[in-house]
């Protein structure tokens, strides 16, 4: 498929993959790049560098070939599904399985899971995201458990991915944090992007900050030793969650990237993962326009940590929380 842009007078000099990213929120970056190198996208009919400064009157030539057929194989890992239609499934993700196949990670994934679901349901999926992503319309980290919705159309894929660049996608986070914050109510206002040194890190400390905004609740405090609190993101960057609430000072429980060694291991109770729970999420359906929300409760693991929290400290619910 070739699609075609015009650089309009006004847009800032910027590099082209940087600026196709902003407008081509199906095709991630470095799926870009390699279509850039490849010559499949050029500008003025001349092939280009990612790294090339568009300007205004710049014609750019984007040819994107056919999605290939899948060379993943499907695995029979169980999937607890809590909705399915012919446009789109939600499912409950367990913490521990990583979300899609990468160099180290190539079975074992939800990705696999789900070619298995569809191949032996008879379903379609979205190829969009390409043969190591498809459906896939967000991701949660490999230790974060809670709901998903994945695309099996690629017209779901797009109406979905763009409430999610909008914002009107409703989420609700849970997570466990070290300490207590001075405030039960709050909003964190941090920018940020790629840490500058620690490339598998995001931070503020980088070359790109991207606006990101979290609001946060404390619902129950186990003295000044942890809290459980919950998580209204306004924004969806990369590890936002953690590094907003590390920023605050109270980084999440078993989240040594962001907390170090301390949040391994609390007055001798060990925390086996990360403990952040994607609680809510609520979309628009692509096909009906209904609103549809779907809530999992904590997983046992979470509320194991939570009863243990209790003996240690015993915890007070906020009201009005």
């Amino acid at each position: 498929m070739i699609t075609e842009f015009l650089v309009t007078p006004g847009e800032q000099p910027k590099r082209l993959d940087v600026f196709l990213v902003n407008r081509e929120r199906d095709i991630s970056r470095s799926a870009l790049q390699r279509l850039i190198e490849l010559g499949r996208i050029r500008i003025n009919d001349h092939a280009v560098k990612p790294s090339q400064k568009i300007k205004p009157g710049d014609k750019i030539t984007m040819d994107v070939p056919k999605p290939e057929p899948l060379e993943l194989k499907g695995e029979a890992i169980p999937l607890e599904v809590l909705h399915e239609d012919d446009h789109l499934l939600v499912l409950n993700k367990p913490a521990g399985i990583v979300v899609h196949p990468a160099p180290g990670n190539w079975t074992g994934t939800l990705v696999n899971a789900l070619l298995h679901h569809f191949q032996t349901s008879g379903g379609t999926v979205s190829a969009i995201g390409g043969k190591e992503r498809p459906g896939l319309v967000h991701r949660l980290d490999k230790e974060t458990s809670g709901v998903m919705v994945i695309a099996k159309t690629d017209q779901a894929h797009r109406h979905l991915a763009g409430q999610f660049k909008l914002h009107t996608i409703t989420r609700v986070y849970e997570a466990l944090i070290l300490g207590l914050p001075k405030k039960g109510h709050g909003l964190i206002e941090l920018a940020i992007g790629r840490d500058s040194k620690e490339r598998k890190k995001f931070s503020a400390r980088t070359s790109r900050p991207k606006e990101s905004v979290t609001e946060y609740k404390v619902h129950q405090r186990f003295g000044k030793l942890a809290a459980h609190v919950l998580l209204y993101p306004r924004t969806g960057r990369t590890h936002q969650l953690r590094v907003h609430l590390a920023s605050l000072g109270h980084p999440i429980l078993g989240d040594p990237t962001y907390g170090g060694h301390r949040v391994k291991i609390i007055e001798g109770l060990e925390i086996p993962r990360v403990m952040l729970h994607a609680k809510t999420l609520g979309f628009q359906h692509p096909a009906t326009g209904q609103v549809h929300e779907y809530t999992r409760p904590s997983p046992p693991d979470m509320d194991a940590v939570m009863q243990a929290l209790d003996r240690l400290a015993p915890p007070k619910t906020i009201r009005n929380a």
